[in-house]
């Protein structure tokens, strides 16, 4: 399979990214869930715990295949992930690193054990308040030799986790398929009058298990992962994902424990609305993708992207093409770009340097228009374009 590689600048900014579950970049809220959810499980099943961690460069093999994605899923597109080589990539779930720690577990069996391993996954992903290329995942593997394990502990699992990490909140499970289990489940929470998607799990694939070296038949196991950012913003009542990240001192106080977010005085939003020339695959996925890349760590003030329209080359009238520069198998896409700092006010000049280097990254037609101007650019793609 042919896939798009990142560039050096882009793997170097995305390992960049800090690890909010890993207390050795210092204190977070986020590693207090952690280990909310592996004491109840502890308390509740008096098993052993092996906490796991691991660079997020995983082989393609143990993201996918040994977790028995099909070959040609479309899990696998490079419009979804992010590959370092053909034959690895930044993990695209903390379920990558399961099947090594099956395989240790198999050259010393445990009786009975709770695999955790959290950290960050990595997806082009679009940019809005609850989304992030970069969000921090924890699986949870119990594998038990002896009495089989079923759905009834499954469901009691959800119950154990769900009560330690959102107590109080009214849960509800709907069936799911993973390629990595069986009796599949998606856990959702009551958030007003909504139901929000934290996790999925299942009865461990059996074939996976021997896959791995684990006994065939003696050797069950639960699976389950759940998505820290969405949990830790329904805990302390966080209505932007950027916050979780935020340096600015109000904020990041409040980020050191579990206890309800105080709102710091909100500051004013900007909107940018582009008119775009795109290929017609390009998708929204990749649209925010490519924006943290042009941006850098600018990217923290962009709030939302977000896609208004998209129109074919073949509906355009002829203005709109010569005006854009469109050619055949491109679209006119109209997209909103709100931009807020979470800390200050930002200026109209900021925020049309911002829109013009989104601009400049995404547009693919042969006619430009900007916002600022040419003499505020030295250097710029305007520039370039009309020498």
């Amino acid at each position: 399979m042919s896939v798009s590689i990142l560039s050096a600048a882009e793997l170097r900014r995305a390992l960049s990214v800090r690890d909010l579950t890993d207390p050795t970049t210092g204190p977070h809220a986020m590693q207090q869930l952690v280990e909310s959810a592996l004491e109840a499980l502890r308390r509740a099943w008096g098993c052993e715990v092996r906490l796991h961690r691991q660079s997020p460069i995983v082989s393609v093999a143990d993201n996918y295949d040994h977790l028995h994605y099909p070959p040609e899923g479309a899990a696998r597109d490079a419009r979804y992930t992010r590959y370092v080589c053909d034959t690895a990539l930044l993990r695209t779930q903390t379920s990558a690193m399961i099947p090594g720690q099956l395989r240790r577990l198999s050259a010393a069996p445990a009786e009975d054990v709770l695999l955790a391993c959290p950290g960050l996954v990595y997806r082009r992903d679009c940019i809005d308040r609850l989304h992030t290329g970069e969000p921090h995942q924890m699986d949870l593997w119990r594998i038990r030799r002896g009495a089989p394990l079923g759905v009834a502990a499954l469901r009691e699992m959800i119950e154990t986790v769900v009560r330690a990490l959102l107590p109080g909140r009214e849960l509800r499970v709907e069936p799911a398929r993973h390629p990595y289990t069986t009796d599949g489940l998606q856990i959702d929470v009551r958030e007003g009058e909504q139901w929000v998607e934290i996790g999925e799990c299942g009865l461990a694939l059996p074939a996976l298990l021997e896959e791995c070296g684990l006994e065939p038949g003696s050797t069950t196991g639960l699976a389950m992962g759940v998505g820290l950012d969405r949990i830790l913003m329904l805990r302390k009542g966080l209505d932007d994902i950027r916050l979780l990240r935020s340096t600015e001192p109000r904020i990041a106080s409040q980020l050191l424990d579990l206890e309800p977010y105080h709102p710091v005085s909100s500051m004013p939003a900007v909107r940018r609305d582009l008119s775009l020339v795109l290929e017609e695959e390009d998708t929204p996925e990749e649209l925010g993708d490519a924006v943290r890349a042009a941006l850098g760590q600018r990217a923290e003030l962009v709030e939302s992207v977000e896609v208004l329209s998209e129109t074919p080359y073949r509906a355009l009238p002829a203005s709109a093409v010569a005006r854009m520069g469109v050619s055949p198998g491109q679209k006119n896409v109209l997209l909103r770009v709100v931009l807020r700092a979470l800390d200050r006010t930002l200026t109209h000049e900021e925020c049309n340097t911002l829109r013009d280097d989104i601009y400049a990254a995404l547009h693919r037609g042969s006619a430009w228009e900007w916002a600022a101007r040419a003499s505020e650019r030295p250097g710029s793609a305007r520039s370039r374009v009309e020498k």
